[in-house]
């Protein structure tokens, strides 16, 4: 899978670029043609200098990777705040993020996901930093993370780890983007979806926290079996020395179990959770054995 992108300055990183009339090819590319334009306002609205400044106000980073590792239940859960998706529409009309995160972390959450992008998932980096505000536990920031600046930005509302997607990176990109997280103490999630970006991940050094999507982001279609595909050509060794996490597609406490006896350690689930009246009761009964 090949994202272009519609900067004539990304060719420099090895990017095809589209012609100035094409559409994009997918949903993913849309997304990241727009990240582009709004990363360009972001450097326009304020300086990274002013961003990196306020990272030095607020509390150091929560260990994100460590909550998931040392999670009494098994596999840990990373609950997602998500108001909306660019498939589903919106999936809570009365979305108070801090009331779910709360609710989230009554009922045995290990971990937060957060949605900052407002134009497809009617996220924000407010909703962020409210959060941050609210409760204690670890927050991944997530993001189509495509320039520093967002990582910055995401550390300065209390993100305690960001997610990088490999189909909308390069090599040299994820492995500078996750060297800027572990240098700023947060945790990098770096997501995959095919065997190829499985490959190319797993030569990138330094990688430790690894979530295969089972949603197909060409199409978003989702197929929970794509946990086991990948996870089954791994060695015994390549498998041992990472945390893996399954997202997508995840509803039941069978379905936990499945990508547990594959391998994942932890799990990210928003939507199934995200539509419950009983958001924390909803979260107990998923977590039950």
């Amino acid at each position: 899978m090949q994202v272009r992108r519609q900067s004539e300055t990304a060719s420099n990183k090895g990017y095809a670029i589209a012609a100035p009339n094409d559409p994009p090819q997918n949903i993913l590319e849309k997304i990241v043609w727009h990240k582009e334009r709004e990363v360009a306002q972001m450097y326009a609205n304020a300086s990274l200098e002013s961003v990196k400044a306020k990272i030095n106000q607020i509390q150091p980073p929560r260990d994100f990777y460590s909550s998931l590792q040392n999670s009494r239940l098994k596999p840990a859960l990373i609950a997602e705040v998500k108001k909306a998706s660019p498939s589903k529409g919106v999936f809570r009309e009365d979305f108070d993020p801090v009331a779910i995160a709360i609710a989230y972390e009554r009922g045995g959450a290990s971990c937060l996901s957060i949605l900052t992008d407002a134009q497809f998932f009617q996220g924000s980096f407010e909703n962020l930093q409210l959060v941050r505000q609210a409760i204690d536990l670890p927050l991944l920031c997530k993001e189509f993370i495509i320039d520093p600046y967002q990582i910055y930005l995401g550390r300065s509302h209390g993100a305690d780890a960001v997610l990088l997607i490999a189909a909308i990176l390069t090599d040299a990109e994820l492995t500078e983007f996750q060297a800027l997280i572990h240098q700023l103490g947060m945790t990098a999630l770096i997501e995959v979806h095919t065997q190829a970006e499985l490959d190319r991940v797993l030569q990138i050094p330094d990688v430790r926290l690894i979530g295969i999507n089972n949603r197909n982001l060409e199409t978003f279609v989702v197929d929970l079996a794509q946990t086991k595909i990948l996870m089954d050509k791994l060695d015994s060794a390549t498998r041992d020395k990472y945390l893996w996490v399954s997202e997508s597609g995840i509803y039941t406490r069978e379905d936990l179990d499945f990508v547990q006896n594959c391998g994942a350690i932890a799990v990210l689930v928003g939507e199934s959770l995200i539509k419950q009246q009983n958001i924390e009761e909803a979260v107990k009964n998923l977590l039950k054995n």
